[in-house]
């Protein structure tokens, strides 16, 4: 079968991802004497700046990773969680919403994104934390061609932020209007921030780790919280319910939360073991569905055919819609895997 996407090998070592710069500064990384975790902070750091449309600062980050160290197969969860003011009384007795929105204050969840890669920095990686931020800090302030999609994306919604949302506009539309495709683009209040992290894991005594640790500190329990603590609930911003809402987000739901390490939900099928989150996320979408599959001889179906296609659909729309009725965090709500499964899960390690 051919592909669009091309297949990526090396010698040396590999870095993909959706943006050449991003991917040429991760392998810079690895050129440094860095492994494969260095590599990918330092590329999912640039792409929250090349693809803004897609990933950003405030945002959060599952991850999946084998550790040639640990030996171990591992899931990062820096999902965020729910502010401790995000409550039903809230929302729908002061507020009269009946469901969050899907934009704006009031769907904002605890940022996990940059704790969770400063985590994977600090427990897996071995450069310094100013080899591996510098690179976002210099695009950032001197500028990158802007992708046309991310032009479109905020030619899209210039409008609104012209309207309700100014700081918005401020940063994504400079001069009033969305950037020009392949013009040079600048962020210079990240690259302020982030300048500002720097100096104060840098100040830090101790080594590497205890650098990074001070970074870490310095958005979820520092300026940066403060910021966005100051930002949420001192201010009323239009959302997706029609209505200009204050947020609930503060530096005390930040200070208290932070990326976390757990063991991987498992799944067998054929000659293959599937390691994915935990209900948490939807990533045992995957594993359901090829449960289902077990129950069929796709191997024989032509995957470009009717039946294949058929099949394979089918299985996923019923898997998502178990997510839908089912998943949610397992801290507080009982979720049926070995049930959805269709059989027993394998412990981790466990042999066949």
């Amino acid at each position: 079968m051919f592909t669009t996407r091309p297949e990526i090998k090396g010698t040396f070592g590999v870095v993909a991802s959706t943006h050449w710069i991003a991917s040429a500064v991760g392998m810079s990384m690895l050129e440094k004497g860095g492994n494969a975790f260095d590599a990918c902070v330092a590329t999912g750091l640039m792409l929250q700046i090349l693809e803004p449309n897609l990933c950003g600062a405030g945002g959060d980050l599952p991850a999946i990773f084998h550790s040639q160290r640990s030996g171990k197969t591992e899931v990062l969860c820096a999902q965020g969680v729910a502010p401790a003011g995000a409550t039903i009384a809230h929302y729908r007795g002061k507020l009269g919403l009946d469901l969050v929105p899907g934009s704006g204050f009031l769907a904002t969840v605890v940022p996990g994104v940059f704790d969770g890669y400063m985590a994977l920095l600090q427990d897996h990686g071995s450069l310094d934390i100013e080899e591996v931020l510098s690179p976002a800090i210099h695009y950032a302030r001197h500028g990158h061609p802007v992708l046309p999609r991310v032009c479109q994306t905020i030619a899209d919604i210039g409008p609104f932020f012209t309207q309700y949302w100014p700081s918005s506009a401020a940063t994504w539309m400079p001069g009033g209007r969305a950037p020009a495709p392949d013009s040079l683009f600048k962020n210079p209040v990240l690259a302020d921030t982030y300048e500002r992290i720097l100096k104060e894991g840098k100040s830090a005594t101790g080594g590497r780790e205890a650098k990074v640790a001070a970074a870490r500190r310095a958005y979820m329990q520092g300026f940066v919280a403060e910021a966005i603590e100051r930002f949420a609930t001192g201010s009323e911003l239009m959302d997706s319910s029609g209505q200009a809402n204050r947020g609930v987000l503060t530096a005390h739901d930040m200070a208290t939360w932070q990326a976390s390490y757990e063991a991987p939900l498992t799944y067998d099928y054929e000659n293959w073991t599937l390691c994915k989150t935990g209900p948490w996320g939807q990533g045992p979408v995957l594993a359901q569905t090829l449960s289902i599959l077990k129950g069929f001889d796709i191997a024989k179906m032509d995957p470009a055919g009717p039946d294949f296609v058929h099949t394979v659909a089918e299985a996923l729309k019923l898997a998502f819609a178990d997510r839908e009725a089912y998943y949610g965090d397992p801290k507080f709500s009982s979720v049926p895997m070995e049930t959805l499964l269709g059989e027993a899960m394998r412990p981790q390690g466990a042999s066949k």
